[in-house]
C-alpha cells in the first residue's frame, strides 16, 4: 500500500472520528470537548461523550473494518469482484435471527436479545452454507449461500405479513434499515470479541488468496489448503459480518465497495488488500454515520439507507465495468 493513501486514509479516520465525537442533536466545541474529558468531576458534557458517542464511534470503526474485510476476503476467495459479506447468507441469516426476537416477545423482555438472536442467526444460516457445499467447489458455495440467504429473506417477509400488530411490524422495519443510534458500551461488549475473532480468522487467508489467483488446483500445488482457506473465510465472516449485523442492522454495499476502493493501492494483490479494505471499510461507515448525525433527529435518516443510497450507483457502475472488461 502507497504510504502517502495509508497517510491520507488514517488521516480521514482520525478527522472522521473527531467529528463524530461533536456531532449530534447537542453540538460540542473541541474545546469544550477537551474540557470536559479532562475534568476529573462527572459532567453533562463527559458523560454524552463517554457514555453515547464514544460507543457509537467505536461501533462505526468496528462494524466497517469487519464489513471491508471480510469483503476483501470473499472477493478473493470466489474469484468475483461482485462478491460481498451478504452473499453467503450471513447479513440475512443475522436479520432473520432479530426479526424473530422482535416477532416473539424477547426483543421486549431483554435489551440484549435482539443483537444475540441476530448473532445466533448468522451463524446458523452460513453452517448450512458451508454444510450444503462442503463437498462442491466455489460454485457450489456461491449457490448455497444464495439459497440460504434467498430463504432467510423469506423468512423476514413473512414475519412482517403476520407481524401481530403494526407496532411490531415498525420495529422490524426501523432494524432492517440499519442504524448506530442508542447504542452503548453493552453492544460493543457483545460485538468486539466475535468481531476480533472474526478478523483473525480472515487474516490468516492472505497468503492463501494470493496463491488462489492462479486457480485451485496451482493453489493447491503451493501448499495451501484450499478446504481450510475456504472454513477459515466462512467461520471468519459468520462471527464478524454477524456481529456487526446483530448490533447495527442491515447494512450493506461497505463489503462491495471498499475492496473495489482498496485494491489499486495494492498492486491488485487479494492478500496485500485485507487491511486497507478493513480501514476503507472503517472510514466508509464512520463517515456515513457522521452524515446522519449532521441530518439530525428530524430527518431521521438510518445509516443503512444512507450506505444503500451511495452504494446502488457504484454498484451499478461496477456491474458496467464488469461487462466492458469481460471477454
Amino acid at each position: 500500500m502507497r504510504a502517502a493513501a495509508l497517510q491520507l486514509l488514517i488521516a480521514a479516520i482520525l478527522a472522521l472520528a473527531a467529528g463524530s465525537l461533536l456531532a449530534g442533536p447537542v453540538w460540542l466545541s473541541p474545546a469544550s470537548v477537551a474540557g470536559a474529558l479532562a475534568d476529573p468531576q462527572p459532567n453533562l458534557a463527559k458523560l454524552l461523550i463517554v457514555e453515547v458517542r464514544l460507543p457509537r464511534l467505536v461501533l462505526a470503526l468496528m462494524v466497517g473494518a469487519i464489513l471491508g474485510l471480510a469483503g476483501a476476503v470473499l472477493q478473493g476467495l470466489l474469484r468475483n469482484p461482485l462478491a460481498e459479506p451478504g452473499l453467503l447468507g450471513a447479513s440475512s441469516g443475522a436479520s432473520l435471527g432479530a426479526v424473530i426476537a422482535i416477532y416473539y416477545g424477547f426483543a421486549a423482555s431483554a435489551g440484549l436479545a435482539t443483537p444475540v438472536f441476530a448473532l445466533a442467526g448468522a451463524l446458523v444460516a452460513v453452517g448450512i452454507a458451508f454444510a450444503l457445499s462442503r463437498t462442491g467447489g466455489t460454485l457450489s458455495l456461491i449457490l448455497a449461500g444464495v439459497a440460504v440467504s434467498t430463504l432467510a429473506s423469506a423468512g423476514v417477509s413473512l414475519a412482517l405479513n403476520l407481524a401481530p400488530n403494526p407496532f411490531a411490524a415498525y420495529e422490524i422495519v426501523t432494524w432492517l434499515m440499519g442504524s448506530l443510534a442508542d447504542r452503548s458500551w453493552d453492544h460493543v461488549t457483545l460485538a468486539a470479541p466475535f468481531i476480533a475473532i472474526g478478523a483473525a480468522l480472515l487474516a490468516l487467508t492472505a497468503r492463501g488468496l494470493d496463491a488462489l489467483t492462479l486457480g485451485e488446483r496451482q493453489a493447491e500445488s503451493l501448499g495451501v489448503d484450499v478446504a481450510r482457506l475456504r472454513l477459515l473465510a466462512l467461520v471468519g465472516t459468520a462471527a464478524g459480518v454477524g456481529a456487526a449485523t446483530a448490533v447495527t442492522g442491515a447494512v450493506g454495499f461497505v463489503g462491495l465497495i471498499a475492496p473495489h476502493l482498496a485494491r489499486p493501492l495494492v498492486g491488485h494483490r487479494p492478500g496485500a488488500a485485507l487491511a486497507p479494505s478493513a480501514l476503507i471499510g472503517a472510514a466508509l461507515v464512520l463517515a456515513a454515520d457522521v452524515a446522519v448525525k449532521i441530518a439530525g433527529p428530524a430527518l431521521d435518516l438510518k445509516l443503512g439507507v444512507l450506505i444503500a443510497v451511495v452504494g446502488a450507483p457504484f454498484f451499478l457502475w461496477l456491474v458496467l465495468r464488469v461487462r466492458q472488461v469481460a471477454p
